[in-house]
């Protein structure tokens, strides 16, 4: 079975599972910049939550399905089209051969996420399937998809979900302009960066990509200007360079970094910095260490029985 790209859009890729225990080896982790949504579009068809999945970022897509196939699309709050036909999102549908899918520019959120029952084919690097643009690896040779690919299918290991099969209400993630995210104050943070940071709305800039993102907003005092020397950094991390302006590390960023760390967000929200897009508002809420912990439980939990299976979010 394949599945041909008549359109990518501004950017699509092959994601799987992250890449784990390689940041000491310099390796970023890569990985849907959404997860949730990721496991939600997989789950839908019958696929575990890892399985590798198409991230559309801002729409603009468009394949044609080659075999009959089970697809499902979460994620940004977009407008989904079979064959012109307009579908449900979070919701496993039927496509038959020939058939063509459209996801269009979202009105709130930034990423979708394309499953089939199978999953797509990808190749994996160092343990995962996900695309890693910097670095060429992963993926679909290692790159975005272009108009004209043709991607691979694998066979479904369990039975296909019915048509309709629907992700219930209380677990889809709400999409929005407007972000509230939970972080804990960084390494290098002090009170009066920690009550700029955390007392201020930004906006994310067009300065944005899987690797990162610039904040628009009000100029963080008395970040420490000393030279730092690299310590190590993670998705969620948020870097203050000497312009006073945070920058949010994202699922591609690098491992270690030499600016200040004023923040780091909890891994319970991870997912939600997929969704920002371009002049949305960003707000971070204060949280510390143990609440963090006891919310990554609780969020998990809400999703396992759905997911079919022990999940975290990462």
């Amino acid at each position: 079975m394949s599945f041909g790209i008549l359109s990518s859009g501004p950017q699509a890729t092959l994601q799987a599972a992250p890449r784990r225990r390689c940041r000491h080896l310099g390796v970023p982790a890569s990985g849907p910049m959404d997860a949730l949504s990721s496991a939600l579009a997989n789950r839908l068809v019958g696929n575990s939550h890892d399985a590798t999945a198409i991230e559309i970022t801002l729409g603009g897509f468009e394949a044609q399905c080659r075999a009959p196939m089970v697809v499902a699309c979460t994620g940004a709050d977009t407008a989904l089209e079979i064959d012109g036909r307009s579908a449900e999102l979070h919701t496993a549908i039927g496509i038959e051969a020939g058939e063509t899918i459209s996801v269009g520019y979202p009105r709130y959120g930034c990423r979708s996420y394309l499953a089939v029952a199978g999953g797509f084919d990808a190749t994996v690097w160092l343990g995962s399937g996900s695309t890693y643009l910097p670095g060429g690896v992963g993926g679909f040779d290692g790159r975005d998809l272009k108009t004209g690919d043709v991607l691979e299918l694998q066979s479904p290991s369990r039975p296909l979900p019915s048509d309709q099969t629907q992700t219930p209400v209380d677990c889809r993630p709400t999409m929005s302009e407007s972000w509230a995210i939970r972080a804990c104050p960084g390494v290098d943070s002090n009170d009066r960066v920690e009550n700029a940071f955390f007392g201020s709305v930004f906006r994310l800039s067009n300065r944005t990509s899987r690797m990162g993102g610039a904040l628009d907003g009000p100029l963080i005092p008395d970040v420490p200007q000393m030279t730092l020397p690299s310590a190590a950094v993670f998705p969620g991390t948020v870097q203050c360079p000497p312009d006073g302006r945070p920058f949010l590390l994202m699922a591609d960023a690098q491992t270690t970094g030499g600016y200040p760390q004023i923040a780091q967000v909890i891994r319970a929200d991870r997912h939600i910095m997929g969704q920002i897009r371009p002049g949305d508002r960003v707000r971070f809420l204060r949280s510390d260490p143990d609440a963090a912990a006891d919310i990554l439980r609780a969020k998990s939990a809400l999703f396992e029985n759905w997911l079919e299976g022990p999940f975290e979010l990462v």
